[in-house]
């Protein structure tokens, strides 16, 4: 019985050593075997997914004969030409997309990406809403305390603002000075005072002329805490910010009105120019040229757009309107309605570039009372914007004429009725120079 595997019987197997012979004589040389790889198998065959060519259930395996080979049967791939790993086209492992072993790769879920989105960018915007607000009302020189000011009058309805333009150079360099054509002289006066009412009736904004007759009420000392009794002491309004700052200002404008102020807000005329600048100027349309070399002003009439030097000098000139303070204050309140106007816009607002300068270069150059918050200042330029769009009204303090000292006296009927209307906020009847 011949137990050898086909093709290997006792009639072939030769006498050479090594192949079962008893001759103690080594066998020649032979070439080695070697392996022909069969052509990749197509779709439908072996490894993807079709029957395989075999049928015991085993991949048969090429055939080894001395000097050559035999050729596998068709259909046949052992997988290694192509990198794959038998049975798992692409080289994905055992199975493909058709044996339920292997998932595809699931579609994005948009829903949740956009959710995503949206809480990320909602925190953002909220992280930097805080931190602007923090980082503005830190800039905020709280330096007026209003609590200092006595024998104030009740309060009315609606919020009373007076807001009061100073000559103060502080911080300013030579080279500013001259080019602003502020001059160099020490302290700071007023160079302009307002009242802006703001209620239900639209905002109302009134110039107090700086030439205004006024007298001097009763008041103590904002620094040393000493009491000075009225004296009937009659002066320009001007002269009470120089005597003893902002507490007396407001002292004076209350005991003369008997107008509650509620906020205080000072601008110097460095920061007015910046802000002027940050804002990418003003436009304004002059009424007349313009001509004020103690100003500084040389306007054409018309349509323009007003850097921070030009609109300082704008405000400032007195001696081109002939001569009148009434005057200034009118082209003082039209630009000052016409800078709200242009801080509150959206250009301004959504343009981090230009908001943020803008407030830095306001919020330093602003001195406002202890109680001011941002919200506050808010709602104050707003007001402001209202004026120079029509929802509000401007004018000035009514004059009656010239007082005994050549200063503006103001008509005090008309003051009464306009201080009740603002009181009650009431819509504003009374007209102004």
């Amino acid at each position: 019985m011949n137990n050898w595997p086909e093709g290997w019987s006792d009639d072939n197997r030769g006498s050479r050593y090594g192949r079962g012979s008893a001759s103690a004589q080594p066998e020649s040389a032979r070439v080695m075997r070697q392996v022909r790889r069969g052509p990749a198998p197509s779709p439908g065959q072996a490894g993807y997914g079709g029957a395989p060519p075999y049928s015991s259930g085993v991949p048969q395996q090429p055939s080894y004969v001395d000097g050559g080979y035999t050729e596998p049967p068709s259909g046949y791939d052992s997988g290694y030409n192509t990198g794959q790993v038998y049975g798992s086209p692409g080289g994905r492992g055992p199975g493909g997309p058709g044996d339920g072993m292997y998932e595809p790769r699931p579609a994005p879920n948009w829903r949740r990406r956009i959710k995503v989105t949206a809480i990320t960018v909602a925190t953002v915007l909220v992280v930097t809403t805080v931190g602007t607000y923090f980082w503005a009302d830190s800039k905020l020189n709280r330096d007026v305390d209003l609590s200092k000011v006595i024998d104030r009058p009740e309060a009315g309805e609606g919020t009373n603002y007076l807001i009061v333009g100073s000559d103060s150079r502080a911080g300013m360099s030579a080279e500013e000075k001259k080019k602003l054509h502020t001059g160099s002289a020490e302290g700071k006066r007023t160079d302009s005072m307002m009242i802006l009412h703001t209620g239900s009736n639209g905002p109302t904004l009134i110039s107090l002329p700086r030439d205004s007759n006024v007298t001097v009420p009763s008041f103590k000392g904002s620094d040393s805490g000493k009491f000075y009794p009225a004296t009937g002491r009659q002066v320009k309004l001007n002269a009470a910010y120089a005597e003893d700052g902002p507490e007396l200002l407001v002292r004076t404008v209350e005991a003369n009105t008997g107008l509650h102020i509620d906020h205080y807000v000072e601008i110097g005329f460095g920061g007015f120019a910046n802000i002027v600048d940050a804002v990418g100027g003003v436009e304004m349309d002059i009424p007349q040229d313009i001509k004020d070399t103690k100003s500084g002003a040389d306007l054409k009439k018309g349509k323009q757009t007003l850097n921070g030097e030009q609109a300082l000098a704008f405000v400032r000139t007195r001696y081109a309107l002939r001569g009148s303070d009434l005057d200034r204050t009118k082209n003082q309140q039209k630009f000052l309605s016409a800078l709200a106007n242009q801080v509150a816009t959206p250009s301004t607002i959504l343009n981090p570039f230009k908001l943020y300068p803008t407030m830095g270069a306001g919020l330093d150059s602003l001195v406002v009372d202890k109680d001011m918050g941002l919200f506050d200042l808010a709602s104050m330029f707003w007001a402001m914007k209202g004026v120079s769009g029509g929802e509000g009204k401007s004018m000035n303090m009514p004059i009656s004429g010239s007082s005994a000292n050549g200063n503006l006296q103001w008509d005090s009927a008309k003051v009464k009725t306009l201080v009740n209307q603002l009181k009650n906020d009431e819509t504003v009847t009374v007209s102004g120079n």
